[in-house]
């Protein structure tokens, strides 16, 4: 029977780079599968992983029916054996119970990759209803590591290398190193402890030159 399989890690712990060779694997076995993503950090319709992996994808927005576009890509004539949703924490709860409907009604296996939490530790919507609706839930085992060296558990998000706590919940962070003269908005994975004393790399490296160092460990 088809399942509805969730994929959860921290970032960098090789979601994207496990869908781009899932996807492979089920291809090389004569299946026929559809690559979904959205807000990737390369673009518009595009999976890629920080090894240097990239796919081609169909990209999802506001109001992508995934039901429908299963149903019309079956229509066309393609074989749809599989879905790989990628950056599957963007979805909204709708699309992820589209999601189970394919895999209950058409008997298509879908392997959906994301993060679980936001920067302020809040589940996103998408994440949520995987985490009620996916038949299992498999934490990736690669482990992200904080710049301390601890397994890294909470994604950050930064301005400029300062930790931030509020703001929009999607924000694609910067991924050409800025150069605008806007704040540079990125991403960084912690451990507990200093996520919670919002002790991001820099703001460390920036204290151990300091001659009053602080106590972060």
């Amino acid at each position: 029977m088809a399942e509805l399989v969730f994929f959860s890690g921290t970032m960098d712990c090789g979601k994207s780079t496990l869908a781009l060779q899932m996807d492979h694997n089920h291809a090389a076995r004569g299946r026929g599968g559809l690559v979904f993503t959205r807000f990737d950090r390369s673009g518009q319709a595009v999976v890629s992983s920080r090894l240097g992996l990239r796919r081609t994808a169909l990209e999802v927005d506001d109001g992508t029916d995934l039901w429908a576009e299963v149903g019309l890509q079956r229509t066309r004539g393609a074989r749809v054996d599989y879905l790989v949703c990628d950056e599957a924490q963007f979805y909204s709860a709708a699309q992820v119970e589209q999601l189970a409907r394919v895999v209950d009604e058409l008997d298509v296996d879908v392997f959906a990759f994301g993060i679980t939490t936001d920067f302020r530790t809040r589940l996103f919507p998408g994440s949520q209803r995987l985490l009620e609706l996916a038949d299992r839930v498999q934490v990736l085992q690669v482990e992200a590591l904080c710049w301390c060296g601890a397994r890294a558990t909470h994604n950050a998000r930064t301005r400029d290398g300062v930790m931030v706590v509020e703001g929009e919940q999607v924000v694609v962070g910067d991924v050409d190193g800025g150069g605008s003269g806007e704040p540079e908005i990125g991403y960084e994975v912690l451990c507990r402890r200093h996520h919670r004393r919002g002790h991001t790399a820099a703001v460390a490296s920036v204290a151990a030159m300091s001659p009053d160092v602080l106590p972060f460990g």
